[in-house]
This record gives C-alpha cells, sequence and structure tokens, in this order.
C-alpha cells in the first residue's frame, strides 16, 4: 500500500440532516467485550491492584482475565437475551479458538460479533504493515470459520490502531471501525483503491462514558454509581441539549461478567428499554444505516 492510499481522501461527517433510525435522540450499543491475552501473556493489570516485579508471569491477573472465558461471557449473554436486546461483542482471535461454541452461538442468536485484534496485547501500533496485515488476515479467517460470516467490523484493544490501519481495514474489506473517538456520530471515511476507485469505510466512535474497567478497576467506583451516572447522563442531556448522538455501554466478561456487576448491565438496559427517545441497536447496524443515508446525512467534514 503506498502512501496516497494510506489516509483517506475526505471524510464526511454527520451534517445537520442527520438523524438516528425513527428519529431517536440517542443510539445506545450495549457492547460486550469478550477479551484474552495471547498464549503466556497475562493483563498488565489485575484485582490485587500492585504489579508483580519485571519478567514475572502474574498467574493472578491472568486467572482473573480468563473468567470471562469460563463464566462471565454466559451470564452477559444470557441477561441481553432475557432483555431481548442483540449486543456488539467485540471478541479477539484467541477468545474465538478457545470458546468457539459460544462465538457460534452469539451469532447465531443475531449479537454483532467483531474482530478485536488476536489477543489484548496485540496493538496494532506496535505492528510493521506486513504484522498488522498478517493480524488482520488471521482475525477475519478465524472469525469466518467459526460463524459462517465474514466479520464487518473491528476494534482495537485500547481502541488504538495505527496510522494506516483503517485504510487496510477498507482493503480487506470491513464496513466498520472504532479505532477512533473524535465523534459522538458516525463518519464515512473515503478512501482510493488503487484504481481510481473508491472504498467506503465508516468510523463509529467508541464513546467511553458507561465503560465498567476504567470505572470500577481504575478508578474504584462500584456498578450502582455507573447505573446512576447512565440514569443521569440520559436525563441530563435530554434537559441540556436536542442533538443527537450515540452512547457505549460497556462490560468486560471479566469485570462485570461477574454476579457483583453484572446486575448493573441488566438495569442499564433496562433503563433504555423503557425511554422512548432511545434506539437500541448494534455497530454493524449503525454501519449499515450510515452507508444506506451517506448522500443525505453527511457532508465533507474534518479529517
Amino acid at each position: 500500500m503506498n502512501d496516497n492510499n494510506k489516509t483517506p481522501l475526505r471524510v464526511l461527517r454527520a451534517n445537520d440532516n442527520f438523524h438516528w433510525k425513527g428519529h431517536a435522540r440517542i443510539a445506545i450499543v450495549f457492547n460486550i467485550a469478550f477479551e484474552a491475552w495471547s498464549d503466556g501473556e497475562a493483563p498488565p493489570i489485575g484485582p490485587m491492584g500492585n504489579v508483580l516485579k519485571s519478567g514475572y508471569f502474574d498467574s493472578n491477573a491472568h486467572s482473573w482475565a480468563n473468567y470471562g472465558i469460563v463464566r462471565g461471557i454466559q451470564r452477559l449473554a444470557r441477561i441481553a437475551e432475557n432483555n431481548e436486546i442483540q449486543t456488539s461483542v467485540m471478541t479477539n482471535g484467541v477468545v474465538t479458538q478457545r470458546n468457539p461454541d459460544m462465538i457460534r452461538k452469539l451469532h447465531k442468536a443475531g449479537h454483532d460479533v467483531y474482530a478485536h485484534s488476536w489477543g489484548m496485547d496485540v496493538t496494532p501500533v506496535y505492528l510493521d504493515e506486513y504484522a498488522a496485515r498478517a493480524n488482520i488476515d488471521r482475525n477475519t479467517k478465524v472469525l469466518q470459520e467459526i460463524t459462517g460470516e465474514r466479520p464487518m467490523g473491528w476494534l482495537s484493544p485500547r481502541g488504538t490502531g495505527a496510522p494506516g490501519h483503517p485504510a487496510m481495514l477498507a482493503e480487506a474489506g470491513y464496513m466498520w471501525h472504532g479505532d477512533c473517538n473524535d465523534d459522538d456520530l458516525p463518519a464515512v471515511a473515503e478512501y482510493s483503491d488503487g484504481n481510481g476507485g473508491l472504498r467506503q469505510l465508516v468510523n463509529i466512535p467508541l464513546t467511553m462514558d458507561v465503560n465498567d474497567l476504567p470505572h470500577s478497576i481504575r478508578y474504584g467506583n462500584s456498578p450502582s454509581s455507573l447505573v446512576d451516572h447512565f440514569e443521569d447522563l440520559l436525563e441530563g442531556t435530554s434537559q441540556a441539549d436536542d442533538q443527537p448522538f450515540m452512547l457505549d455501554v460497556t462490560a468486560h466478561t471479566h469485570v462485570y461478567g461477574r454476579p457483583a456487576g453484572a446486575w448493573a448491565f441488566d438495569a442499564m438496559m433496562k433503563i433504555a428499554l423503557e425511554r422512548d427517545d432511545v434506539w437500541i441497536t448494534t455497530r454493524r447496524k449503525i454501519a449499515q444505516y450510515s452507508l444506506e443515508n451517506v448522500a443525505t446525512m453527511f457532508s465533507p467534514g474534518i479529517v
């Protein structure tokens, strides 16, 4: 890929005509972060707070993270099913390999299962172009093999891609990515295909306002305070501004997949279901909606 094809020719951003499906004011995506680390790797944080000396394998943090595959995903999936909500599930390639039956079950239930790099330790910014392409290809193939459908979405660990990475995703046939948080509405990036044509990739921002991991693990807040924050956010924005926006509600299977936090995911779903100004949707549906309305609801904007 030459340098001219790595950056978008233009970015189309939501204009004054933009509205969500059904003229809802808020699009809410309930995300399930179904994550794991590559073989021999452990997360850099864990429930004990203090980190081990450099060079030692943290079995405590590894076991804590592994809860998501063993038990957490089942609980969050049950809660979504009970509320009749289809979620967006970010999943690593190693997760798909280790628990393929659950990935199939989630996909069959209509959840939006999308790529989240091979492992949480495989962040695109650390990879050269060859390795980044191989990582995209590896994740695409394993998800397609297990679900029978090519994945359409990508979100990197930390929401951190790399210069040129979105263009690689567009070239690989992806419809959307979430490695951006410069907007609270989707945007459509257009890339050259090298043959005089265009490839479109929808940028769907990753909003961090309602996310269990920083809320509880980094800042030590309670699940009930996250529910209060979510409810206050919906009420406050409706009083302060009438413009549409999107909101992610994210639960990690190894964090709020546990009984102590899962109830909060359920509570926020029930709050959203009671509102008449909300479109509960998935990232894939947002991407499809954006592309269907790109001619009328989007205009050239800041790249």
